[in-house]
């Protein structure tokens, strides 16, 4: 499977991660702090098993909130302070994500493989 566009999406959050945790938290550019640093691996830990794969849309308009309730509203806190930054900062990752958000078609809703074990089979 393709994975360019789960890529892509993962180096745009570690971008915005990375704005936020800079101004905010006064982390030297490319470093991060602690709680940052957790974000970022769980985000990313979460692209890895997101069941659209390469044809998932952004989180915001995806219709399956696969984060933890208290990691999602932290990421929104980070993509509402770095998302306006990230034109002039990153503006390839800004126009594609913008594009995936907004003029990208919407998935079909994966369909889950069901096992010898799941009482519904």
């Amino acid at each position: 499977m393709d994975r360019r566009h789960v890529e892509r999406e993962k180096r745009t959050v570690a971008a915005m991660v990375g704005i936020y945790c800079t101004d905010l938290h006064g982390s030297p550019r490319g470093g991060l702090c602690d709680d940052c640093a957790g974000l970022l691996d769980y985000s990313r830990q979460r692209l890895d098993r997101c069941p659209y794969g390469d044809g998932k849309p952004t989180c915001k308009v995806c219709p399956v909130h696969c984060y933890q309730a208290a990691r999602r509203a932290s990421m929104q806190t980070v993509m509402r302070y770095a998302g306006p930054k990230m034109f002039r900062r990153h503006p390839w990752l800004a126009v594609m994500h913008v594009w995936t958000e907004y003029l990208r078609p919407d998935p079909q809703r994966p369909r889950f493989r069901r096992t010898s074990s799941d009482p519904r089979a």
